[in-house]
């Protein structure tokens, strides 16, 4: 093992400083917010500024003990963490409170814990120990699918809290596999079925069954390049809906415009199909599959979104597209949000001079909506100036996991890097109503206890890691 003065020569002093100073901006920021309305004295732990100061204390002890450990014990006990981490998880749903309605807290006295925080750690643990394992093939479909377990079994337990912002940040790891050769194919199907979850919510029906169609079409025409078939193929889709719309014009079958397209889909399959069998025809069982299985989906996307989502979470997403308004209700966060920050101007009001946050406009100004207090008192200037500094780190974080000799560092750095960035596009996103409200701190600087120590161990670790790269490949 290396010298400790070694070690210390050779941290990556930059993203230090980056990390204290969110984090005592942060900090600033929650005091601003709670001094005027807090009934408990500044030392009392009832006061959230002196809850926060008490836990970068406790950050900065936990980062001590970090760089106290050897770095290679992070990966020899990576899948301990991982499986300590699901057990937690288990139990926080036997055992756990229920705070906003997500059963994600384990309270012990005046501490609070959430364990899907310290999760996202072991996850980038044990996915970074299990894709620089020997004769790991990210391309193979074995290895693909160990990942994918990986990834997906917290994910499933902090889906039955429900805790819908701490489920989605887990989707941001699929920047790290394709960074570590996940092939591009993976990528863009799980592209297009976000994409196509989304054009569920946003369009009618049928104008989204006429856009699948058309898609198909199309697919077909450039890989047989078979254009005249192509064309017949509108045609006949073309004659057959007129045939059906006809029937439905002189009432002989009661069929809405929907089911028209339906049959008129049916049908043209079917001749597809034969066609297959007659001119030996390439890649129309894939489209058809494909097809079918994009259909089958958008159904699979009402179920969801109406029976297992929450009300206030399908409110939330429907403001956000503009599919509904209600602004003394769900919407009522993201415009106050608006307001505040609006108000802040070029320079900002002034540090602790904000009104529409001291006066709790804004719900949650000092835990999801802390953008808002940095919008209102510090201005334009003050928020870009947080936005780079967040940047900074981003592109510094990159730089480092590019370093590193070993590949279980290098893909654990790629771990911390899309976790900060998901956390930070989207807390920022939806304070500008850019994403629905979902419930994701901003890292180091919204309030929270576990909040604060997961994101101080999930970054510090990788800080030991890197600062140890040149004595031992871990």
């Amino acid at each position: 093992m290396k010298s400790q003065n070694t070690i210390f020569a050779t941290i990556d002093w930059l993203t230090v400083a980056l990390y204290f100073a969110l984090v005592i901006f942060g900090w600033l920021n929650i005091y601003a917010v709670t001094y005027a309305y807090d009934d408990a004295s500044f030392f009392s732990l009832q006061n959230r500024s002196a809850m926060q100061a008490t836990w970068i204390l406790i950050s900065i002890v936990a980062i001590l003990v970090i760089f106290v450990l050897d770095g290679r014990v992070y990966s020899l006990l990576a899948y301990p963490i991982y499986g300590f981490a699901l057990l937690m998880l288990l139990s926080v749903l036997v055992f756990g409170t229920t705070i906003n309605n997500s059963k994600s807290w384990i309270v012990i006295g005046p501490v609070s814990l959430q364990p899907a925080e310290f999760a996202k750690t072991a996850t980038v643990l044990a996915l970074a120990k299990f894709l620089s394992g020997f004769n790991i093939k990210i391309s193979r479909r074995k290895d693909i699918l160990t990942t994918f377990i990986i990834i997906f079994l917290p994910v499933l337990m902090i889906m039955a809290q429900p805790d819908f912002g701490s489920t989605i940040v887990y989707g941001i790891l699929l920047l790290v596999l394709y960074r570590e050769g996940l092939p591009g194919w993976v990528l863009i199907l799980i592209i297009s079925i976000a994409a196509l979850f989304l054009f569920t919510l946003v369009l009618a029906p049928i104008t989204l069954l006429i856009l699948l169609v058309s898609i198909a079409l199309i697919a077909f025409g450039l890989i047989n390049r078979k254009y005249s078939i192509f064309t017949l193929s509108l045609i006949a889709l073309g004659i057959i809906i007129a045939f059906f719309a006809l029937i439905d014009y002189f009432n002989v079958l009661e069929l809405t415009k929907y089911q028209v397209l339906a049959l008129s889909l049916i049908i043209i399959s079917v001749i597809g199909i034969i066609l297959t069998f007659a001119k030996k025809i390439k890649g129309v069982y894939i489209i058809l599959l494909t097809l079918i299985l994009s259909i089958g989906f958008t159904y699979s996307v009402d179920f969801v979104f109406h029976n297992i989502m929450k009300k206030h979470q399908r409110h939330r997403v429907n403001v956000m597209l503009g599919l509904e308004s209600d602004p003394w209700g769900y919407e009522y966060n993201v415009n106050q949000s608006k307001i505040a920050i609006g108000s802040g101007g070029f320079a900002g009001k002034g540090f602790m001079q904000g009104t529409q946050t001291k006066f709790k406009f804004v719900p949650e100004q000092s835990t999801d909506f802390i953008f808002c207090t940095v919008g209102e008192e510090w201005g334009f200037l003050g928020s870009f100036g947080l936005i780079m500094a967040y940047v900074g780190l981003l592109i510094r974080l990159i730089f480092l996991s590019e370093r590193q000799r070993s590949k279980f560092s290098r893909i654990y750095g790629y771990g911390v890097t899309s976790i900060l960035f998901f956390h930070f596009a989207v807390n920022i996103g939806m304070s500008i109503v850019l994403f629905p409200v979902v419930g994701i701190p901003l890292p180091f600087l919204s309030y929270g206890g576990s909040s604060l120590l997961a994101f101080t161990i999930l970054l510090w670790i990788f800080i030991k890691l890197d600062s140890s790269r040149k004595g031992y490949m871990l």
